[in-house]
């Protein structure tokens, strides 16, 4: 079986999308099922206003044609609502073809936050672009049961994983005053990170990652320390050495940086909010609360047991066979049916399915 997932985030971007298609991609291959990716790399690109960092893509209509045709696939699946969201999704409903997506990101919210557009206006667009989809993917019962009531059809869950071979509690000695309060994910305005930074808190505040609000936040507050972005082992290094994870976002639809906390032994705490309080539930594994000073100093009481035993539970494997078995199941892909036949007998091609 082959996969052919269309996404405006990759590499070198650092975010729960990118890191979510790639470990899916890659525990695909045990599964028996190939993913491969149609990405900005494939475009020229521009940086986006006020966020340099992320760049986006100007793909043309029949180089998408001839990506999708060079990659033979027996499904398609459409991450993002980007550029390239947009172009596959257009191929694919001129020729018929079905295709999953995936909901990842609260642009509403992130847009809203910044230009003066009414957030239902977002909204409308979002339900507009997941219309056709035989299935909108979502990581949490809760976004998908706040999906379905926005107006979204065919929402179905597909839960997400951690690395737990590399995210796990191991010595490191940071020479900080304890407790350190960890926080981890771009530095952006949309992440609340001020709500943590403003907290009175005892010990140590650090912070992982970058972003577009990473200058001016570490000139506001000194006394916190900005480790700049962190992958793999000095990414898992950064983890073991707090002792309480934060997580101030109260827009995030998952939030892969709580599993990996969990994965390292860390608490978690708060706010009451679908991302976290979908991903925590009852487990005593985290403190959610609208104060979240006092959740930071409630979870300094949370077993790091409980939490590696928390995290144990959700696996990449889970995952990808979720995922596989959403397109499998709603985008009529079949290892045992004929493959999708390929032409290019009119100009970029057409696809056929037969």
């Amino acid at each position: 079986m082959r996969i052919l997932i269309a996404t405006d985030a990759w590499h070198p971007q650092v975010n729960g999308v990118v890191r979510t298609l790639s470990m899916v991609a890659e525990t695909s291959k045990n599964l028996g099922v190939e993913i491969s990716f149609l990405t900005p790399n494939s475009f020229r690109s521009f940086p986006m206003p006020s966020y340099r960092e992320l760049r986006v893509a100007m793909p043309s209509q029949g180089k998408i044609a001839h990506l999708i045709l060079d990659a033979h696939p027996d499904s398609i699946h459409i991450a993002t609502e980007g550029p390239i969201g947009f172009l596959v999704r257009r191929y694919c409903r001129k020729q018929g073809l079905p295709f999953t997506t995936s909901f990842h990101t609260r642009f509403a919210e992130y847009i809203a936050a910044r230009l003066p557009i009414p957030e239902w206006w977002i909204w409308a667009m979002l339900r507009a672009f997941h219309g056709p989809s035989h299935a909108v993917m979502a990581a949490t019962p809760g976004l998908a049961a706040e999906l379905r009531a926005r107006g979204f059809g065919n929402v179905v869950l597909w839960p997400r994983g951690v690395d737990t071979a590399l995210f796990r509690p191991r010595q490191v000695d940071v020479r900080l005053p304890r407790p350190v309060f960890l926080s981890v994910g771009r530095i952006a305005l949309e992440k609340n990170l001020e709500a943590f930074l403003d907290l009175d808190l005892p010990g140590t505040k650090l912070i992982v990652g970058d972003g577009p609000a990473r200058a001016s936040l570490a000139r506001k507050y000194p006394q916190a320390i900005f480790l700049g972005a962190r992958q793999g082992e000095a990414l898992a290094e950064a983890y073991a050495a707090a002792d309480v994870f934060v997580f101030p976002s109260k827009t995030d639809t998952f939030g892969l940086v709580l599993l990996e906390a969990l994965a390292s032994g860390l608490p978690v705490a708060a706010f009451p909010v679908p991302g976290p309080r979908d991903v925590i539930g009852e487990a005593p594994v985290g403190v959610l609360n609208d104060d979240l000073q006092l959740a930071c100093l409630a979870a300094l009481r949370i077993s790091p047991r409980a939490c590696l035993e928390f995290a144990a539970n959700h696996t990449w494997e889970a995952s990808s066979r979720a995922f596989i078995d959403n397109v499998r199941n709603f985008s009529g892909a079949n290892p045992n049916a004929k493959r999708m036949q390929f032409t290019r007998e009119r100009g970029a091609g057409w696809l056929e399915a037969r």
